[in-house]
């Protein structure tokens, strides 16, 4: 057929599974155990769902307001989008438009890739380290931008602030993306930097440390000139990417700022606790900084302890992927949950 010859195609890129079964333990896709902020609930039910036929806000502007007060910069220094994911796509097409190839690492998110392909941007792949960090050095080399996430995914490491600034510092002529999904896990934010360069983005969720991936939220933070480029493409795109009733529960997300530090400081303490119980039962990994651990077993294949959970109805993620086909990705779930893994493993291991 000949109108296939003028389809883009793209391999895509793969979410984690989603089971269709209730009373599961998911510990596979990286969302918070916990509920939205009890202000959030309230706000949704009272909402007037007559409003409903209305368009939303194109500009956001209740919720880049409230964020810009929270993170102590000018409202128009913030772009809002549907998730993260949104935005980094916008980002990339916005931003990598030299020829020059992309540099992000050979072990991250992998939705990077995707987009590159997708939008024709070419790529470099910079490989990390045997200790799962990046070598700056990569990053020093002519390119036509830089994409970080940090912490990393699927690894969970942090790389210091001093390393960010450097690769920042090699690169004045490019965007440098910071993408910090899970920063408030225990990471250092790059939003110190901005002061200092104007060619740096970073960009941060609320489907993670604010329990909304549902809604799908996401912002960015940059220059003003950075975020007039991101709103020029959008408005290009859709005006309405925002719906209303993300904007408005949103807002009241970043208000009740003792809730969200309640709810990380609880993933962070089962999160240490876990990891210590993991070792005990001959398990390695790299110190994360992130809601999840990125653990590989001293005798049992990943794959084993992956399909074996299933059968259990406990979910965590497995790449059949070269360098990580021997690690799992376990989600950080309630305290309950997490123990029925334990339990489960500690039998399952025993003698192996």
């Amino acid at each position: 057929m000949s109108w296939e010859n003028n389809v883009r195609k793209v391999e895509p890129y793969v979410a984690g599974e989603q089971p269709k079964k209730s009373n599961v333990i998911k510990l596979n896709t990286n969302e918070c155990p916990y509920p939205p902020a009890p202000g959030v609930r309230k706000l949704a039910e009272e909402m007037d769902y007559d409003k409903l036929r209305l368009y939303p806000d194109t500009d956001s502007t209740m919720l880049v307001r409230e964020l810009a007060e929270y993170y102590h910069v000018k409202p128009e220094q913030v772009f809002v989008g549907v998730g993260s994911d949104d935005v980094l796509a916008t980002a990339f097409v916005t931003f990598f438009d030299s020829g020059k190839p992309v540099l992000f690492p050979d072990i991250t998110y992998s939705f990077y890739d995707v987009w590159a392909e997708l939008y024709r941007i070419p790529y470099k792949r910079c490989p990390l380290k045997d200790d799962w960090h990046i070598d700056v050095e990569d990053y020093k080399q002519p390119n036509g931008g830089v994409i970080l996430a940090n912490p990393n995914a699927p690894t969970g490491l942090m790389e210091d602030l001093s390393t960010v600034e450097e690769i920042i510092q090699a690169n004045p002529d490019v965007v440098v993306i910071v993408d910090e999904a899970y920063v408030d896990f225990g990471g250092t934010s790059a939003l110190p930097l901005l002061e200092k360069y104007d060619n740096l983005l970073v960009v941060q969720t609320f489907s993670k440390s604010r329990a909304m991936a549902g809604l799908r939220i996401g912002f960015c933070i940059g220059s003003e000139k950075m975020i007039k480029y991101l709103n020029d493409v959008k408005f290009s795109i859709n005006s309405y990417t925002m719906n209303m009733t993300a904007q408005i529960l949103g807002v009241e997300a970043v208000r009740d700022e003792a809730y969200f530090k309640e709810t990380v400081q609880k993933i962070i303490n089962t999160r240490e606790r876990v990891k210590k119980e993991l070792r005990e039962l001959g398990f390695t990994f790299p110190d994360s900084k992130t809601n999840f651990v990125f653990a590989s077993h001293k005798s049992v294949p990943a794959k084993d302890i992956f399909e074996a959970l299933r059968m259990q109805d406990i979910y965590v993620r497995f790449w059949n992927k070269e360098r990580i086909n021997n690690c799992l990705r376990i989600t950080i779930g309630t305290d309950e949950e997490m123990d029925k893994m334990i339990c489960f493993l500690k039998e399952f291991l025993k003698d192996k």
